[in-house]
């Protein structure tokens, strides 16, 4: 790469899953720490935390008295994704990550940030939920492999055999 040429950007979607820190330790491992400390990537790593309103949903009366209990704990959660994630980080040696937090839908977060910062790859973790899981709760990965503006890697954990 020509000196002064801009790095790709690699954006890392993650969350409180264990699919997720695997993804992002597997990602790590493949396209950082070989390369350390000239990585070939600007690397992001995302969080989307839920909004405490649409987690709550329409619970009837007495909803909106636990929304900040319902808010603050995302907010916790939040936080020790971020921390986990910092940690991966420098255990492998990869500094100068950029690490960001939004609000909001994971589906459209990450797409958005895909093109905010004009990334060329997208990495997510893949839950392993079944077709009727999947239909009901919104597949991340698959809403992101059909809508991000960029090329998605879905990382999967191996199912350990027993």
């Amino acid at each position: 790469m020509a000196t002064g040429e801009e790095k790709p950007v690699m954006v890392v979607g993650i969350d409180e899953s264990e699919q997720s820190t695997y993804a992002l330790e597997w990602t790590l491992d493949r396209f950082f720490a070989p390369y350390a400390p000239n990585f070939p990537f600007k690397l992001f790593v995302v969080h989307a935390k839920p909004n405490a309103v649409s987690a709550v949903g329409l619970a009837g009366p007495g909803a909106a008295e636990v929304v900040p209990y319902v808010d603050a704990d995302l907010k916790h959660i939040a936080a020790r994704v971020m921390e986990t994630a910092k940690g991966i980080c420098q255990s492998k040696s990869v500094n100068g990550a950029k690490f960001e937090v939004f609000e909001g839908d994971a589906r459209s977060i990450l797409c958005d940030v895909v093109d905010k910062h004009h990334a060329s790859l997208l990495v997510v973790g893949s839950h392993g939920y079944g077709a009727i899981k999947r239909a009901v709760l919104g597949s991340v990965s698959d809403y992101c492999a059909h809508h991000a503006h960029c090329s998605v890697m879905i990382v999967k954990k191996p199912k350990i055999k027993v």
